[in-house]
Parts: C-alpha cells; sequence; structure tokens
C-alpha cells in the first residue's frame, strides 16, 4: 500500500454497519484497495508510482464512473496499492517506497503494473482490489500471485468521465479477486450495455502455446483444457497468434510511450523528476510526429479486425499468460535508459498479452494448479463483448482446479 486513510475506512465502515438491511448490496461493507494508476476515488489521491506526484498529488473529491459502479455494490475505498513508476514496468517497485513483494516468495516480484493490488489480496489485505491492464497489468500479477483477474472488452466498462486512463482504448479497468464469483459481481455492476456475445452451446476453445513458454507454464494450459473437456467445451490445439503478438506489442508500447510523454509534459515534469527509463521512454516518444500516431491508430484498427480470424472456427482462445515463473524482485528496474531492451524483456516474459489489449479483446486470467511452492495460471481470450461468457467458463474450470491455500487468510474473514 502507498497511501492509507484509517479514518475514511473507519468512517465508512460505520456507515455501512448503520445502513438498513434492505439496504445492502452484494459487498456490502467489504473494505477495497484502489491502485495508485488508472482510477479517480473520492478522497484518496493517486501518484502512479512516482515521488514528484506523491509529493504533489491532489485530492479528488468525486468518483470517476467505475468506482462509482464500485461503492454502489457496497465495497469501502480506503487506501492505494503500489504501481511502478507511471505503470511503465511489469513488477511493481514504486519509486522511492519499498518493493512489493509476491506473498508466495517475497524474493519474487508480484508481476505489474497492478503488482500492489494483487499482492493486497494474496495476502489477504482484502479480498478483492481494484485494478488495470493496458499491457497484461491485470492477468500478468494474476498469474504471478494465484488470482483472478479479467481484462474487460473495450467499451464495456466505462473510463469517463475523465478518460485519463484511456491510453487510445488499450486499457481497461476492473477488479482481481480470489474467485470468479467475486470478479463477475463487479463486472455486473460496471458493464455498459455492450452487445454481448454467446458461446456455442457446446464451446469450442482453441489451445495456443508461444514456443517460448517454459513447462511448467504449458502443463498448466494443457490441465486447464484437460478441465474444459471434462466441462463439455470441444478443445483443438492451434498455432500461437505469435506475429499478431508481436504487432500488439510494439503498437501497445507506441501509445504507452505517447501518453507517457504528454503526461510529463501536462504535469510540467522535468526528466530529473522521473526515473531514467522512463525519462527516455518519454524521449523516443516525442519523436513520433502526429503522423507517425495516425499511423498508430491506423493499426490498432487493422490488428482489431484481424483479431477477429481467431475466432473463426474457436469461440475463445486458451493461452499462457506468462512464459516462467515470476522472476525476482528488481527485474524490470527502471534505473536503466535502454527501451528497446526493457521492452523486449516484458515480451519475453509475458508474450501476447498486448493482444487483448490493442484488438479490443476479453481476457480473463485464472489460477490452475501448482509448481515449486507457486500457483500457475492462463488466460482465456474471446470476441468483443463476450465477457460473461467467459467469465462462465470461468466457473467451469474453477470447479474444476485443483485447490490450493493462499499464504494467508483474508483479514477478518474465518480461517
Amino acid at each position: 500500500m502507498v497511501y492509507l486513510d484509517e479514518e475514511m475506512a473507519r468512517a465508512s465502515a460505520r456507515a455501512a454497519d448503520a445502513a438498513p438491511q434492505d439496504d445492502r448490496r452484494p459487498f456490502h461493507g467489504v473494505p477495497f484497495l484502489a491502485k495508485d494508476l488508472g482510477g479517480v476515488a473520492s478522497g484518496l489521491p493517486a501518484s502512479a508510482g512516482s515521488a514528484a506526484l506523491r509529493a504533489a498529488a491532489d485530492t479528488p473529491k468525486l468518483d470517476d464512473d467505475l468506482f462509482g459502479a464500485f461503492r454502489r455494490l457496497g465495497l469501502l475505498p480506503f487506501g492505494r496499492t503500489a504501481t511502478p513508476p507511471f505503470g511503465t514496468s511489469l513488477s511493481c517497485e514504486p519509486e522511492g517506497l519499498p518493493p512489493t513483494c509476491n506473498p508466495w516468495n517475497p524474493q519474487l516480484t508480484p508481476g505489474g503494473s497492478s503488482g500492489g493490488a494483487a499482492a493486497a489480496v494474496a495476502a489477504g489485505l482484502v479480498a478483492i482490489s481494484h485494478a488495470t491492464d493496458a499491457g497484461g497489468s491485470i492477468r500478468v500479477p494474476a498469474a504471478c500471485c494465484g488470482l483472478t483477474g479479467l481484462k474487460p472488452s473495450r467499451g464495456a466498462v466505462s473510463a469517463g468521465p475523465g478518460f485519463d486512463n484511456h491510453l487510445a482504448g488499450i486499457a481497461q479497468g476492473l477488479v482481481l479477486a480470489r474467485s470468479i464469483r467475486d470478479v463477475q459481481t463487479a463486472f455486473r455492476s460496471a458493464r455498459q450495455p455492450l452487445p454481448a456475445v454467446e458461446l456455442s452451446g457446446k464451446p469450442r476453445i482453441g489451445v495456443a502455446v508461444p514456443d517460448v513458454c517454459g513447462a511448467d507454464q504449458r502443463r498448466a494450459v494443457e490441465a486447464v483444457a484437460d478441465a474444459l473437456r471434462d466441462a463439455g467445451c470441444t478443445v483443438s490445439e492451434r498455432p500461437s497468434p505469435d506475429a499478431m503478438g508481436e504487432k500488439a506489442h510494439q503498437l501497445a508500447w507506441s501509445v504507452i510511450g505517447v501518453s507517457l510523454a504528454e503526461w510529463l509534459g501536462a504535469l510540467q515534469l522535468t526528466d530529473d523528476q522521473v526515473p531514467p527509463l522512463a525519462a527516455a521512454l518519454a524521449a523516443e516518444a516525442r519523436a513520433v510526429t502526429a503522423t507517425g500516431f495516425f499511423a498508430v491508430t491506423r493499426g490498432i484498427a487493422r490488428l482489431t479486425y484481424q483479431a477477429n480470424t481467431l475466432f473463426a472456427d474457436c469461440d475463445a482462445l486458451l493461452m499462457p499468460v506468462l512464459s516462467q515463473a515470476p522472476p525476482p524482485v528488481g527485474a524490470f528496474d527502471l534505473s536503466g535508459q535502454d527501451p528497446a531492451d526493457h521492452r523486449a524483456r516484458m515480451k519475453a516474459f509475458a508474450p501476447n498479452v498486448a493482444l487483448a489489449n490493442v484488438a479490443g479483446l476479453p481476457a480473463l486470467g485464472l489460477p490452475f494448479g501448482m509448481s515449486d511452492g507457486l500457483p500457475l495460471g492462463a488466460q482465456l481470450l474471446g470476441p468483443v463483448g463476450s465477457d460473461a461468457a467467459l467469465l462462465a467458463l470461468g466457473e467451469r474450470i474453477e470447479a474444476r482446479a485443483p485447490s490450493f491455500s493462499f499464504p494467508y487468510p483474508i483479514a477478518g474473514m474465518p480461517l
């Protein structure tokens, strides 16, 4: 956690206790945390993992649409969870603060950029926490920490009214939790009236595993495939969409870089006020012309169109999230000045995760099994609008998943 308001927590709890029984929602009185990036929550200043922003952060007086939906569910926000500076890493080391560690093994990263949210849920600080995903930032921490998280379809969850984390449509926000049930409940409350896509009566699942993935990640995906067969699905293997994933990776980082450059300019932050790698990413992006970025937006439209072919003969794709186990804390250090190397190392760790972001697809990350004391995970991708259908498939998987116990119980819950 990078920000805590104890009085807000206690006042919200007292108000929840005083509410009449007939005015209690599904998450009535449940403590909740906001990520330090990508969400506007009344009373909770955000600093995006930046020391410079932390020193001058304003305190919002209103919620954005998503936090309004969270409060209507009965959730009680009271603090913010750690994120790497400006969300530019798949680990979680906020500037000027201790690094966030993985509750399963404190030597390892919990993933990023929603690493603080994932660590908070896996460590039992809260049962559910806000998270965002512009390039795997919900699904990577879910896979690292044994959690469930949905990156919603583009447009399925509002980013308004400010759209500060819109990122040309590649970013979406929702939650990380320990169960499909809790993610479903959050999504049902937050979803916008996007046309829903149903799967066939006997869902057809394509399994696509990149060559770069290690044996444990392959075994996890194969085990999920077996669970889906047992649940009545038709499962078949297909080539991994690596070329599409590579293009998505390039487009996503073009957007993230330009967004960062614009953000730092709007905040009037100089290069010496941000980590060296963030400064290098912004400098690289400032060299992009308006016509060059226009070409990026056209590339996003083309990839979105092309991604429809992934579902020509299947209803959903089953893929790994990670290529390997979580690396040590500090593996994606922002003290360097080589953006290309940084991007390449993250792509090698989480291949093809940006595909869902750039193409606007829903992607559900969920745990399945363990190896060497660490949880394993996989993800399901579906056509735009199939969010609820993927969550229903996730229920079938969760019901057949090997049981495991988190290293810590949820605070305040019975053992």
